[in-house]
């Protein structure tokens, strides 16, 4: 894998931090009641408010963008597979509890939810794999 990849993937998986982390600490009521946004609502869905768990959960997801910005920016081998580990961790279990449980969506829901918890675990995985460094890349 070559940094140029690595800077890539860890830079989406921020942008999954900095998009769910923050409004989940900040407003967890609004992120409970709306994410991911644009019409659609995935948390709601799954049972009571509980402004604890959504901040919990909003802490954990900006823990994981300030490591992958952390990462992205020195590209140090060590540093970019502790946090794709980490990613692949939170993934992993993430997925675990949701894929079981999308008959709770309708059909594009269920896609978008399968799409969005196998991407973030994919590159993480990626992540893990050792790097190839090349000229120029």
């Amino acid at each position: 894998m070559t940094r140029t990849l690595q800077r890539t993937l860890l830079l989406v998986l921020a942008a999954t931090g900095a998009y769910a982390g923050p409004w989940a600490t900040i407003a967890p009521r609004s992120f409970y009641d709306s994410f991911p946004g644009f019409g659609r609502v995935w948390v709601g869905v799954d049972g009571a408010y509980n402004e604890h768990l959504i901040r919990d959960v909003g802490a954990t997801y900006t823990a994981l963008l300030v490591l992958s910005l952390l990462a992205a920016l020195s590209l140090q081998p060590t540093v970019v597979m502790v946090a794709g580990a980490t990613w692949l961790t939170f993934g992993t279990l993430h997925a675990s509890y949701h894929l079981p449980h999308l008959g709770e969506y309708g059909a594009l829901d269920q896609v978008l939810n399968a799409i969005a918890l196998g991407g973030s675990v994919v590159m993480a995985a990626l992540l893990v794999l050792p790097r190839r460094d090349r000229a120029g890349a």
